[in-house]
């Protein structure tokens, strides 16, 4: 017997339902298919490195590497802005940077969200100087409300308002990433 998921959005949780588990799971699988039609032709040449932005891309990149049909690599590197804050500090630093060479190679850069795009577009400077083939970004949702800083999303999930979202990876002072959908965090 299966078990029954927990309980989420009871009356004390400080969150709502944005987009649904179902919702996400079909955009991802949208997502797999145009990076694998996009890739197939690169793949044999150069190896294709999935570079995950931890933490919050990391339930994302784990869904998408499944839907993806051509052989990768995964690396990871933490990057971080925030803290346990809910806005961007707008220091950016690396906290974990890769563990192999980019060099020569088609780089996916996957992230959980673009806000002001000052943190993602630092870090796609410092992976460009690392001399890739090619680099792409793939967020799973864009806050285009927020934007200061433009940044080229190769491949994007959602659209959301401004709101700070949790689940599907993201927290609040390292909460509730395990939620199975995205949430806005009520009164913030």
């Amino acid at each position: 017997m299966a078990a029954s998921p927990p309980a989420w959005n009871r009356p004390t949780d400080p969150f709502a339902e944005l987009i649904s588990a179902e919702a996400i799971a079909t955009r991802v699988a949208e997502l797999g298919g145009q990076i694998t039609a996009d890739y197939a032709p690169l793949a044999a040449a150069a190896d294709v490195v999935v570079v995950g932005v931890l933490k919050g891309s990391v339930i994302f990149l784990a869904d998408l590497v499944r839907h993806i049909a051509v052989p990768v690599h995964m690396d990871f590197i933490g990057i971080s802005s925030y803290g346990d804050a809910t806005t961007s500090s707008g220091v950016v630093r690396i906290t974990q940077d890769l563990s192999r060479s980019i060099e020569g190679k088609h780089v996916i850069v996957i992230e959980d969200i673009v806000d002001t795009g000052h943190t993602v577009h630092y870090l796609l400077d410092n992976l460009a100087t690392r001399r890739p083939a090619s680099i792409k970004l793939c967020s799973l949702l864009h806050k285009p409300e927020r934007s200061e800083r433009e940044v080229k999303i190769d491949y994007l999930g959602f659209t959301i308002p401004n709101k700070f979202v949790v689940g599907y990876g993201l927290d609040v002072s390292q909460q509730y990433r395990n939620l199975p959908f995205i949430g806005y965090v009520q009164g913030v």
